[in-house]
């Protein structure tokens, strides 16, 4: 190899690095690998104090985003990564949000314009592996950002040239059917089922890394966002549940310059030297 080993993750949001791609950030920084993550908005569509939401009275935009910026340079902290790069676009808030119409929101932000500045990181930091959402966002979730952070991604990816790996996410509805049979069995209620789409269907799966020693970095990034209510419940899950959902992280590969086989554990599969 004629350059060091590079992961560069993109996110949405001060929180997204967590579930999906925290335990590749800690194991590859752990073997050697520059890990960098890039962060595309501040989040000021998040939870003020005291849990008061966008559009309330008291809700500080500025403050928000000044808070989950820090608890994402916290999170990073646990995570062991190596580089963290904001983009600093505004919070679009979530589909039908009137935060949607905001013109400097991140969604609005033109995607040439947004993927040319990706497009530099790619240049100055020369990714083997590249990992954001899939077109729906990450399995069908439709967050304005995260569609967003696709397109900017898979743009900034062509235009380059340069990683020779390129995933998605990916949330296998079987996993989902496991963890959501698991916690009824242990009486507990989420107060939502998952609907049959939900998820990347199984067949598009192509890759299963094992993150086993890094539940807990994990779970300490997760806490690391306590402005941010929405995974508490993570935390009401039994220890089986906890590490049936937190151990193993799932990925749909969908550029190779390198030979693979159809199915994986390892995203530097074909790119280690020996």
């Amino acid at each position: 190899m004629d350059r060091q080993l590079t992961l560069m993750v993109v996110h949405a949001h001060p929180d997204d690095e967590c579930l999906s791609t925290g335990g590749i950030l800690a194991r590859y920084t752990e073997e050697g690998i520059r890990t960098v993550l890039v962060t595309c908005t501040n989040g000021e569509q998040g939870d003020d104090q005291d849990g008061i939401k966008p559009g309330e009275a008291g809700h500080d935009d500025a403050a928000v985003a000044a808070r989950r910026l820090a608890e994402l340079r916290e999170s990073v902290a646990h995570l062991g990564i190596d580089h963290l790069e904001l983009l600093g676009y505004r919070d679009s808030g979530m589909e039908g949000w009137t935060a949607n119409s905001h013109p400097d929101a991140f969604a609005n932000v033109p995607v040439q314009e947004a993927a040319g500045r990706l497009a530099a990181l790619m240049e100055h930091y020369r990714p083997q592996v590249v990992v954001t959402y899939d077109e729906t966002g990450g399995g069908g979730y439709g967050h304005p950002d995260h569609v967003q952070a696709h397109r900017i991604t898979a743009a900034a990816v062509e235009s380059t040239g340069i990683p020779d790996k390129f995933y998605y996410t990916a949330i296998p509805r079987a996993a989902i059917k496991r963890m959501f049979e698991m916690m009824r069995e242990h009486g507990i209620d989420l107060g939502f089922e998952p609907s049959d789409d939900f998820g990347t269907p199984d067949e598009r799966v192509t890759s299963v890394v094992d993150v086993t020693p890094y539940v807990e970095r994990k779970l300490k990034a997760i806490r690391a966002h306590e402005s941010q209510g929405e995974n508490i419940f993570l935390f009401r899950m039994p220890q089986e549940a906890q590490e049936q959902a937190f151990s193993h992280e799932a990925f749909e590969r969908v550029l190779c310059k390198v030979s693979v086989p159809d199915h994986d554990e390892d995203l530097f599969e074909g790119l280690r030297d020996g």
